[in-house]
Order: C-alpha cells, then structure tokens, then sequence
C-alpha cells in the first residue's frame, strides 16, 4: 500500500481530536494522485473525499489496502501496518499544534525520494515527501 498523511512540525497527526488534514489544496492533489486508483479511508476521514470515485471506507481500511492501492491515514498509527507499506507520502504543515496523535513510524528508516512545495488554501506553506524502504 501507499500510505498517505498529513503531519505537523513535530509529527503530529491529530490536535484536540480533529483532523489536521483539512486543507483544500492537499485533498485536491491527492485526488489528483490516486486517480483512477482505490483511496482507502475510515469513515472518519469520508467527508474530505465526497465525490471521489474508486474511495474505499472502511473500519478496517488498513488490513483491506492492497498492493498499489492508497490509503489515507489521520486517525490511527501506521506501525501495525509498516511491513505492508510500499511508498509513505507525507504532507508537511509548517508549523506544530498540541497533538493527540503521532505518527508511529521513524522516518529515518525510510528514503526520501521526493519533494514538492506549494502553496495551500489555509497553510502558506505545504511540503510534500515521498518516502521508500
């Protein structure tokens, strides 16, 4: 699978219980990223991708992912499904909130293999990474 989150400066996935994940800009490009592939998502996260075609809502959404297919992650950990993740794409706000949740993976084990800046609709500055094994 191709996991896919959104973090905060300090590798926070969530603050107060709510998603940090709510920019246009970023639900736009991973739109544009998984087209005519399978999204999976909870149903926490169903309402940033309303008129998606091939999304995929789960409770179970990271033991369904399969090879190739997304999945994005803003309400759980990643470690129960690492040994299943092929590329981990990661979307950098630049700045940090009092986060609920942490992403669970060290990122130093993994190999950045790619980086884009833009410009989102509620953070000036978005970075986007894409990691490997």
């Amino acid at each position: 699978m191709i996991a896919i989150v959104c973090l905060d400066e300090r590798k926070g996935m969530l603050f107060n219980k709510r998603r940090q994940s709510r920019d246009r800009a970023v639900t736009e490009r991973i739109e544009t990223l998984t087209k005519g592939k399978r999204l999976w998502i909870s149903p926490f996260s169903e309402k940033l991708f309303v008129d998606k075609e091939n999304l995929a809502v789960a409770e179970d959404f990271l033991e369904r992912a399969g090879e190739g297919e997304f999945c994005f992650v803003e309400n759980c950990g990643l470690a129960q499904a690492a040994d299943r993740i092929e590329k981990l794409m990661v979307f950098w706000w630049d700045r940090h909130y009092p986060s609920d949740l942490r992403l669970d993976l060290c990122l130093e084990d993994w190999k950045k293999t790619e980086e884009e800046t833009f410009a989102g609709h509620s953070h000036e500055k978005i970075i986007r990474e894409v990691y490997v094994r």
